[in-house]
């Protein structure tokens, strides 16, 4: 299953996070199962429905402990993960320590894509999204172009 969508939401006053509907029929049984939160890359926070969580695990359980690069990553990746369930009402709440993390206030961006949902603070979020990427065709090429076709030219 892959997640699609950007969702722009509200934190309650506790801190919980209402699940948009749209993302909630694409989550269907996987949010009734809960989910892992943890900190994400360029700051921002990483919801996996638990069931795509568990193949996340296994690509870390295949790491080789005695090398430090592997033990640091599991140290930064694994920092703070949280594993959340949806109430009645359909929301989750995000661990302060986590808010923090990511300079979540209030209004957030929830941005789904492959195994994952991405939250994220919503000026943070705009600025990202903002940001001069240089060439954008070019980076499609770079990205998504063939690896062997690319190596050719």
């Amino acid at each position: 299953m892959s997640y699609l969508g950007e969702y722009i939401c509200k934190l309650d006053a506790k801190g919980r996070l209402t699940v948009p509907s749209g993302l909630k029929k694409q989550l269907d049984n996987e949010g009734r199962e809960g989910f892992v939160l943890n900190r994400g890359f360029e700051g921002c926070l990483g919801l996996y429905p638990f069931k795509d969580w568990q193949k996340v695990e296994e690509k870390l359980n295949e790491l080789n402990l005695f090398a430090i690069k592997n033990r640091q990553f599991l140290r930064k990746f694994q920092n703070g993960a949280t594993k959340l369930d949806m109430d009645g009402n359909g929301r989750v709440l995000l661990p302060k320590e986590l808010q923090e993390f990511a300079g979540i206030s209030k209004e957030v961006v929830l941005f789904a894509y492959v195994d994952r949902i991405e939250i994220w603070d919503k000026t943070k979020y705009d600025d990202l999204m903002n940001e001069e990427i240089g060439d954008f065709a070019t980076l499609a090429e770079e990205v998504m172009s063939d690896s062997k076709e690319h190596e050719k030219r």
